[in-house]
């Protein structure tokens, strides 16, 4: 079996994009997300041994901020590289294209979820990122400014209009708080005066 170093290596799983292999394999235990430990079978390799499959489940992998879910991938602790099927792929209706050195699979309403190379060996590899809790990731932005952000909440209300709701109570989970005095620049633009046309002018649109 081939093996090939990456420098991504150090924060992305390597897989290797196979279409000799009947199965998903993975020798990674850490990395499923779903695991049925009580699932076993044994595969044969390419140089005629054999390995024992140890349970099998599901991995979600990050490829380019996009999240995938492989299912029926078999758990085999003595392989030393990740394999994705091409043949398992082709079952669950995904296309597989491989031309002029390049590799792009294709999801039917998706369209293409995956693209590689050929590395200077040969092979089609995929870099994902494939931590168990990958789904539960959250991109937020968070204002420390409470004033600011319920200014915003309620369509630009002055302070004196948001120290009313405080004051007598007219908001439930209202925090309390005390203004900041700084320019909001939304304020300003649906608030400013605009200059009159002048009089002498012809075009008035």
């Amino acid at each position: 079996m081939a093996h090939a170093n990456f420098q991504q290596a150090e924060t992305k799983h390597i897989w290797f994009l196979d279409s000799r292999c009947s199965n998903h394999m993975c020798g990674q235990r850490d990395i499923f997300s779903h695991f049925d430990s009580s699932f076993r079978e044994s595969v044969k390799m390419g140089n005629d041994s054999s390995l024992d499959v140890q349970g099998k489940g599901w991995i979600r992998m990050e490829v380019n901020g996009f999240i995938h879910v492989i299912t029926d991938v078999f758990f085999v602790l003595e392989l030393k590289n990740n394999l994705l099927s091409i043949g398992q792929l082709q079952e669950k209706g995904l296309a597989v294209f491989i031309q002029q050195g390049n590799c792009k699979i294709y999801h039917p309403e998706k369209g293409l979820i995956i693209e590689t190379e050929m590395t200077h060996n040969r092979m089609f590899v995929v870099l994902a990122d494939c931590s168990p809790s990958i789904d539960k990731k959250c991109l937020s932005s968070m204002l420390t400014d409470q004033y600011t952000l319920w200014h915003y909440w309620y369509g630009h209300l002055s302070w004196n209009g948001i120290n009313t709701l405080q004051q007598k109570k007219m908001v439930d989970g209202l925090p309390h708080f005390n203004a900041i005095h700084q320019v909001c620049e939304g304020c300003l633009a649906g608030r400013q005066h605009r200059d009159s046309f002048p009089k002498g002018s012809i075009w008035r649109a």
